[in-house]
């Protein structure tokens, strides 16, 4: 594990253009419970809530869910030295962007900023009918559903089954891909679509991959060339801490 931390540390420092690439793993030890897993939010509650149909047609019912499941368990959880570790890389010029699947805004609350959010964030809700972004606070969902000044239904700015990809995030994220030598994949099984093909299109285009996990997922045996495996926390702390040793 030593040999391939220190392998790893001297990619990222070598590297001309190292982004990151995050899922629901790296803000578990956050408190915020995964998608998929014996513990995820798909065991206990049926993805059709989630869907963008389910909720226009019951838009009450659902933000009753989401306010529970997001924004009062997010408003109790804080970045984890994983997430605060990517802030320190980027801010050291070694990572140069990331790209998360998480909707939860640790990223950015621990000092990342050149993020592409794939799946969008719960800062902010957006309006149904004139598509107006509105600032997410304790006032605004205190009346379920929320409702914009023009009337519409104000929804999550997070992307729910049955809807596309922002076309602004997914540009993002492509425009990093194709810049990337090297991508650092965490916390994610790699399944799902089409954020999953990123890793892919990024090895494709000659991008090296770490992967750090706590289990093997989709990529490793496919595209990873280094995998570090334990909680991000912790080994992304350890990578750091060898990389400090090469920049002195």
């Amino acid at each position: 594990m030593k040999s391939n931390t220190r392998e790893a540390a001297g990619l990222i420092f070598n590297s001309r253009y190292t982004c990151a690439f995050t899922g629901a793993g790296i803000s578990e030890e956050s408190g915020i419970p995964t998608f998929r897993g014996e513990d995820g939010l798909w065991t206990k509650y049926d993805p059709e809530l989630f869907d963008i149909s389910y909720f226009t047609a019951n838009p009450a019912e659902s933000w009753k869910l989401l306010k529970k499941l997001f924004f009062e368990t997010f408003a109790e959880s804080r970045p984890n030295e994983a997430h605060y570790v990517l802030a320190r890389l980027e801010q050291g010029g070694l990572i140069k962007a990331l790209i998360t699947q998480n909707i939860d805004n640790l990223h950015f609350e621990a000092g990342s900023r050149n993020i592409a959010e794939y799946h969008g964030n719960c800062r902010d809700l957006v309006c149904l009918r004139c598509r107006k972004l509105v600032r997410a606070n304790d006032k605004i969902i205190g009346n379920l559903p929320p409702v914009c000044r023009c009337g519409g239904t104000l929804k999550p700015d997070i992307i729910f089954f049955g809807e596309e990809i922002p076309r602004k995030a997914a540009l993002k994220a492509q425009k990093t891909v194709n810049k990337t030598d090297l991508m650092i994949i965490v916390g994610t099984t790699g399944e799902v679509y089409p954020a999953s093909l990123l890793p892919i299109e990024a090895n494709r285009r000659g991008a090296k991959i770490i992967e750090v996990n706590t289990s093997p997922s989709s990529y490793t045996n496919v595209i990873t060339d280094i995998f570090l495996q334990g909680k991000a926390s912790t080994t992304l702390k350890e990578l750091e801490d060898e990389i400090s040793i090469l920049t002195g």
